[in-house]
Order: structure tokens, then C-alpha cells, then sequence
């Protein structure tokens, strides 16, 4: 197979099956314009041939550190699979119709949790984000929720995608696919 993202969706539905939580659950890994990287966990909202989308406030270190250094690595653990696919690539932000559509779909508290947050920033207190929170939803009572400006989504655009299976002893399988000259290339790595 050629085709890396046929490979993942593959892989994403065993994962489904399988996994016991969240099999969208991602590691981004991103950096500074210094080069001093940071790591968390976030959850993949869409994939397709363009590239892995999720969602976040665009203040965030995250958002911060990708409006800086435009470039990003995904690894997704499916432990109960004993597999790994680690992705690396340039990122672009979604269009704001696309970040409305996916806005929209979130639950009323998790909308409203974006207007109140200021991820990433220090908080003085719980109380002051939960006052904040009550403030939105008197704010918003009885209407939608409009998605923030801040709040929006970037999209991995894969020019390496790597597929990681456990085997005995350590002899692990590796099949690593590489964007180039307008397609893609396969090839084996060593465990």
C-alpha cells in the first residue's frame, strides 16, 4: 500500500475498536522560535489527505508556538494495538467556516469554557475561571454560542508519516512514508 492516509484510517478504525479511550487522542509536539520544544496531548478533529486537524485557543503556548514555527510532530499510542504512527509536517490554520462547522458541534459548556479561558495563562484561582465561566453562560443564555476569535484550528500537513508495530524481541516494524516530487514514497526504517 502507497497510500499512507488509507494505512491510517485503516489503523484508526482497528483503533476504535480497540482502544478503551479516545483513539483520536494525539501528542503534538511543537516549538518555540528559539527551538525549545513542549509537548501535550490533544485530540484529532479531522484527517484527510490534506492533513490532521484539531482545535485550540490560538493564545495558547501552543497556538504561540505555532504562529512562530509553523511546523509540528503528531504521535498517536495505541497501546492496546502495540502500535504508533508519528507524523511530521508543516501546519496551516483551518479556514474560520471550517472552525465555525466543528465550533458548532462541541457541547454548550465546552463552548462556553472557550470564551472563559485564557488557556495557557496563569490563574489566580479555580474561582476565578469558574466566576468567568458563569459570567458566559448569563452572556450567552438563551442564544448559541458564537465561536471566539481566538479560538480556531491548525492542520498538520504530513510530509513524513511513520508506522510503528511492536514485535518480539524488539525487532519492531517501521514503514515510514516521505511527501515528495507530488506523491508519496515508502520505505523501511530498522527497529
Amino acid at each position: 500500500m502507497t497510500d499512507p492516509h488509507a494505512l491510517f484510517e485503516e489503523w484508526l478504525a482497528e483503533a476504535r475498536l480497540a482502544e478503551p479511550n479516545d483513539p483520536t487522542a494525539m501528542a503534538l509536539a511543537t516549538a518555540d522560535s528559539a527551538g525549545r520544544p513542549s509537548v501535550r496531548m490533544v485530540l484529532m478533529k479531522g484527517h484527510d489527505d490534506r492533513g490532521f486537524v484539531f482545535y485550540t485557543n490560538l493564545d495558547s503556548r501552543k497556538g504561540g508556538e505555532l504562529a512562530a514555527n509553523p511546523v509540528a510532530a503528531l504521535l498517536f499510542h495505541w497501546k492496546s494495538l502495540r502500535r504508533q504512527v508519528r507524523i511530521e509536517g508543516p501546519v496551516e490554520a483551518v479556514s474560520a467556516a471550517e472552525a465555525d462547522t466543528y465550533f458548532a458541534t462541541r457541547s454548550r459548556d465546552s463552548q462556553l469554557g472557550a470564551w472563559a479561558s485564557d488557556q495557557s495563562r496563569p490563574l489566580d484561582a479555580r474561582a476565578t475561571f469558574e466566576g468567568r465561566y458563569e459570567e458566559m453562560r448569563r452572556r450567552f443564555e438563551g442564544g448559541e454560542v458564537p465561536r471566539p476569535a481566538r479560538w480556531s484550528g491548525w492542520r498538520v500537513k504530513p510530509e513524513r508519516i511513520e508506522f510503528w508495530s511492536d514485535r518480539a524481541h524488539r525487532l519492531h516494524e517501521r514503514r515510514l512514508f516521505t511527501r515528495g516530487g507530488g506523491g508519496w514514497s515508502e520505505g523501511l526504517l530498522y527497529p
